[in-house]
C-alpha cells in the first residue's frame, strides 16, 4: 500500500513495487487520479484524505478484506510547507504537521496489528533531508520530517520483535511536480547544486529504488534507519 501514489514520488514508488511483483493499492484523496494512476499500473485504488482519521482506518479496513492483509506499507502522502521568512507566519503549520506527520501516525497505528507475523513486512516512511539539517524557510515542513525519520526509530523499536522493520527514507531534490518551484528558481539552484557533489536533482526511479531494497529480502537486517538519497548534498561542505 502506498499513500500519495498517483505522482511524483509516490507514483514511481508504487510502479516500482508493481514491477517487482507485488499487488499494489495506490491511494490519494482524489477519486479521478486514484482511478488512473491504478489503471495505469494495473493496480488496485482506494481513495483516502491522509488528513481525516476515519477515511484513514477505512482505507486499511478496506486493504484487509480484499487482500487478507498487508505486507509492505509505503507512506508517502504529503504536503509543501511554507516558505515565509517571518518566524511568527504560523499559516499552514497545523495542516503540514498533520498531513506530513500526524497522518502516517495515524496510519501507522492501524496498519501495524495487521501486518505484524507476516514475513517480510516492512514500514517505509518518506522524510526529507529537509528533517536532517537546520532550515530558515520551511519550519513546519521541515519539523514534521525530522519526527518522521522518529517515527521510523520508535516503531522499528515497538514493532521489531513482531517481526516488522520501519524505516525512513530522506530525498534530497529530486524531479517531481513538487518540487516545480525550486528547480525552477535559477538562483536557488545554482546554490544546491553546488552542495551537491553529483551536481544534478535525483530522479524518482532512485528514490523508488530504495524503497523497492527496504521492502525485499535483501534489506531484511535494516530496521530502524535512515537512507539518505540526495547526490550528497547533506554531507558535502559546499566546496
Amino acid at each position: 500500500m502506498v499513500t500519495g501514489s498517483t505522482r511524483g514520488l509516490g507514483y514511481a514508488i508504487a510502479e516500482a513495487m508493481v514491477a517487482q511483483g507485488a499487488q499494489v493499492v495506490v491511494s490519494s484523496e482524489n477519486a479521478e487520479d486514484t482511478a488512473a494512476a491504478a489503471a495505469r499500473l494495473g493496480a488496485t485504488g482506494i481513495v483516502c484524505d491522509v488528513s481525516d482519521d476515519g477515511a484513514i482506518a477505512a482505507l486499511v479496513a478496506q486493504v484487509v478484506e480484499r487482500f487478507g492483509g498487508i505486507d509492505i506499507l509505503v507512506s508517502n502522502a504529503g504536503i509543501q510547507g511554507g516558505g515565509s521568512a517571518d518566524p511568527l507566519d504560523m499559516s499552514g503549520f497545523d495542516r503540514v504537521i498533520a498531513v506530513n506527520l500526524r497522518s502516517m501516525v495515524v496510519l501507522t497505528k492501524h496498519a501495524l496489528p495487521v501486518m505484524a507475523g507476516r514475513e517480510g513486512a516492512s514500514v517505509i516512511l518518506i522524510a526529507s533531508i529537509a528533517g536532517l539539517r537546520g532550515n530558515a524557510r520551511i519550519e513546519g515542513y521541515a519539523l514534521a520530517k525530522a519526527a518522521v525519520v522518529q517515527l521510523a526509530r520508535n516503531l522499528a523499536v515497538q514493532w521489531g520483535p513482531k517481526g516488522v522493520r520501519s524505516n525512513a527514507i530522506a530525498p534530497g531534490l529530486i524531479e517531481t511536480s513538487f518540487a516545480d518551484g525550486l528547480i525552477g528558481n535559477a538562483e536557488f539552484m545554482a546554490r544546491r547544486l553546488q552542495m551537491t557533489p553529483l551536481r544534478r536533482v535525483g530522479q524518482p526511479h532512485e528514490i523508488a529504488g530504495a524503497a523497492v531494497f527496504l521492502a525485499a529480502p535483501a534489506g531484511g537486517f535494516v530496521n530502524g534507519q535512515v537512507i539518505v538519497v540526495d547526490g550528497g548534498t547533506v554531507i558535502t561542505d559546499g566546496g
